[in-house]
């Protein structure tokens, strides 16, 4: 069979195999396809008995024993021209004017008479025919995948039931194209998709297409089809095929799981309620509804335990709405509350536009799911926001004030905590006032992030005051903090007992830390600053001009076995010290360089000698890229001030028992000159005793000074490097009372080593309204 003839029965087809049988059973006509078949020509089988043509005659009884009234069929095996047999099916045809006559050749007329006519087929070819018609039969009977047969111009052919059902299909649709029933934008989409396979004969896989009819006036019903073309042995095409299946469930499943899932990914975006219910607001909009809104209650946005949910009249605020155009005209909405751990933290409510169908309860189902994840985000946010605040409240308490105005410097100061979910770090910053009107500045970080990392801070900037009471030098001072953070190391190792050991990592046991010391005399305009692993200062020179102090940094505190630098250097009046945390100069993974780069062309741009210090600083910390703060930024600013020649007088004097008595005149007149008359009786004391003890136990030269700056400072200095110690004097001794009577005409008096050996000092106050005396700010 060829072309066309392989879709019909093969006792239907023009070249089947055929006999005219007479009613004797003789073989009266034998057509040019049966001779094809068998390969035995007309003259070798007309004439003879039917029964000649099977491979064995005997079964000639067998097969007539398959005859039944009318027509019938059956299967026998006849024998073949070269001398193999064949298994056929035939059917027999009896024919109403019977066949009588002697043989002839192909095509010679029998005469009239009874008879009948047998069709045949290889019983192979039957069989294939058939399973194949079962096939299609069964294909456009069932209705489960649909069916659909187009011509060549896209008109239907045939179909199966699974069209029935949807509203607007006739019932018989032979003849129509789909944009006869179907709304002319899905019509358009399925008739580009069956032009372009009948164009080209690719087959088309698993296309989805929304299919709504003309009367349909909800979202329609969503089909997969596949495609593919109908054509002839090298003919042209004759039609398309399409076979479909209703997904519309499996898509609204995969839209609400969609839809389910963005709404999770943007609920673990941040830690902050706002910013959370706002992408939730926009995943909302438009995949489920036109329009969002997501209440939140007043103590949530706080950080404050929310109210029961069963207490759900509380003060609430629209933290989130999102909108499209079609949501100007809305119909009834649907909301969810957002309930978390017993507690109600607020609703989120959607509308749709009359656009779109209402909500069902598959909408409303997955709304509350999205509702109940996002009440834990809430929920989790709230918990930041009150863990977040105590800690900052914490750092800020173990901070000194953010300005300080003293002999010294006017200082002010700029700190902002980290947005990072693991909390605020443990950046610091003090001014603490030294002797001799001398200031230390001092800046540090501690590793890591938390209250961990605030507690750690608060006690390093309680031993840098400590230590800088003892007036060490940056160096020496740095050297005795790195001793402690080692020990704070070791203990906070021995802390992790085996419960905790499992949940607490490696940085949970470690404690680290940047830090700078700068210490700066107002007399001399000198400035020294030592740096374990942290950035250099930058100076803002009286022209304008900015510049980083060139340092060469120790280790991080901690680390040990390396010694601290220090750097000396002139500060001039009027200058600016910027000292900060690599939180202000860190870009992710730049450059150090890059980010200290940024900072100077800020303070050259910031008119840091002329505008208020706080004004600077917002400046300054404004200029950082608008992006969640990865570390804690600080920001410590000190203009310096220099104390006048005239403020300040100093005499050296040998090692000799006579020369006290010069120190207290020398002393008691240039008071004096100061208008200090009332001071020059406990100033004489204070040299006379010192310069004393300075001759008795330390030998010359003894170098005295005062200084009029805020207070007055009366300071002896020696070669001797044993620092002097109070003590109670037994009341038959005639010595040890000096320091005590020291101690007790001055405010405050203490010890320091110089690199040529110690200087003894102490302090008393000026009486108010004189030169030099606190202003009361």
């Amino acid at each position: 069979m060829r072309g066309a003839d392989r879709y019909r029965s093969p006792f239907e087809a023009e070249s089947t195999a055929g006999a005219l049988v007479d009613e004797d059973g003789i073989v009266v006509g034998w057509t040019s396809a049966a001779r094809e078949l068998l390969e035995i020509r007309a003259a070798e089988v007309c004439g003879r008995p039917v029964s000649a043509l099977l491979a064995d005659p005997s079964d000639w009884p067998d097969v007539l024993a398959q005859r039944t009234a009318g027509a019938w069929t059956g299967r026998a095996t006849l024998r073949h021209g070269s001398r193999r047999e064949l298994d056929i099916d035939f059917r027999v045809l009896p024919l109403s004017a019977g066949v009588r006559g002697g043989a002839g050749a192909d095509g010679d007329g029998p005469r009239r008479g009874s008879g009948m006519l047998v069709l045949g087929a290889p019983t192979a070819l039957v069989a294939k025919w058939r399973q194949d018609h079962a096939f299609t039969q069964q294909l456009f009977l069932q209705d489960r995948i649909g069916l659909a047969v187009f011509d060549e111009e896209l008109r239907l052919l045939r179909t199966n039931s699974h069209l029935m059902p949807y509203t607007g299909v006739p019932a018989d649709l032979s003849g129509f194209r789909v944009e006869d029933f179907l709304q002319p934008e899905d019509a358009r989409s399925i008739t580009t998709h069956l032009l372009e396979v009948l164009r080209s004969g690719v087959p088309r896989f698993g296309t989805e297409a929304r299919v709504r009819t003309r009367d349909d006036s909800g979202d329609g019903r969503v089909m997969m089809f596949t495609a593919f073309r109908l054509q002839e042995d090298q003919g042209p095409p004759i039609g398309v095929t399409i076979a479909f299946t209703d997904v519309t469930d499996f898509d609204r499943a995969r839209q609400r799981l969609e839809v389910l899932h963005r709404s999770t990914v943007a609920l673990g975006g941040s830690l902050s309620v706002t910013r959370i219910t706002e992408d939730l607001a926009g995943v909302l909009v438009p995949a489920l509804a036109d329009v969002a809104a997501i209440d939140i209650a007043e103590a949530v946005l706080t950080g404050e335990e929310p109210a029961p949910e069963d207490q759900r009249q509380t003060a609430v605020r629209r933290t989130a709405t999102a909108g499209t155009d079609q949501g100007q005209e809305t119909r009834r909405p649907i909301s969810a509350p957002l309930l978390a751990r017993g507690g109600f933290l607020g609703t989120v409510t959607v509308w749709r536009g009359s656009d779109r169908p209402p909500f069902d309860d598959e909408n409303l189902s997955l709304l509350q799911e999205i509702a109940s994840r996002a009440a834990l985000a809430v929920d989790n946010a709230r918990r930041y926001t009150r863990e977040h605040r105590a800690a900052v409240s914490l750092q800020r308490s173990l901070l000194p004030p953010a300005a300080t105005d003293i002999v010294a410097a006017q200082t002010d100061s700029i700190y902002l905590p980290t947005d990072a979910a693991s909390g605020v770090g443990g950046d610091w910053f003090d001014v603490i006032p030294l002797s001799s009107a001398r200031v230390a500045l001092v800046v540090g970080d501690v590793v890591g992030h938390g209250l961990q990392a605030t507690a750690t801070m608060g006690r390093l900037r309680t031993a840098v005051r400590a230590l800088a009471d003892l007036d060490l030098d940056p160096e020496e001072l740095l050297l005795h903090l790195d001793d402690l953070v080692a020990q704070l190391t070791v203990e906070a190792a021995g802390d992790l007992d085996e419960e905790d050991a499992p949940q607490r990592t490696a940085q949970d046991s470690s404690v680290g830390a940047t830090c700078l010391y700068a210490v700066y005399d107002p007399v001399s305009g000198c400035c020294t600053v030592a740096s374990a692993g942290h950035p250099p200062p930058a100076v803002v020179r009286p022209d304008g001009s900015v510049e980083f102090v060139r340092l060469n940094p120790g280790p991080p505190l901690g680390v040990g076995g390396l010694p601290f630098e220090p750097v000396d250097f002139e500060v001039a009046a009027g200058s600016v010290l910027a000292l900060y945390t690599d939180g202000l100069v860190e870009r992710g993974e730049g450059d150090l360089d890059e980010g200290m780069a940024e900072l100077r062309t800020r303070l050259l741009e910031a008119d840091v000698l002329r505008r208020p210090l706080k004004a600077v600083g917002r400046d300054v910390t404004g200029g950082l890229p608008p992006v969640r703060l990865p570390d804690d930024v600080t920001l410590l600013l000190a203009r310096t001030r220099i104390v006048p020649p005239q403020d300040t007088a100093s005499w050296t004097l040998e090692a000799d028992p006579v020369v006290v008595s010069r120190a207290r005149r020398l002393v008691g007149e240039q008071l004096e000159r100061w208008g200090l008359e009332d001071l020059v009786f406990p100033t004489e004391l204070v040299v006379s005793e010192l310069v004393t003890n300075a001759i008795r136990y330390a030998g010359g030269p003894v170098e005295v000074r005062l200084i009029r700056a805020g207070v007055l400072v009366c300071e002896v200095s020696d070669p001797s490097s044993t620092q002097p110690r109070m003590r109670r004097a037994l009341a038959t001794e005639e010595g040890g009372r000096g320091l005590f009577l020291v101690a007790q005409v001055s405010s405050r008096w203490g010890s320091r080593y110089t690199r040529s050996g110690k200087t003894i000092w102490s302090e008393q106050p000026l009486p108010e309204g004189l030169p030099g005396a606190p202003s009361g700010r």
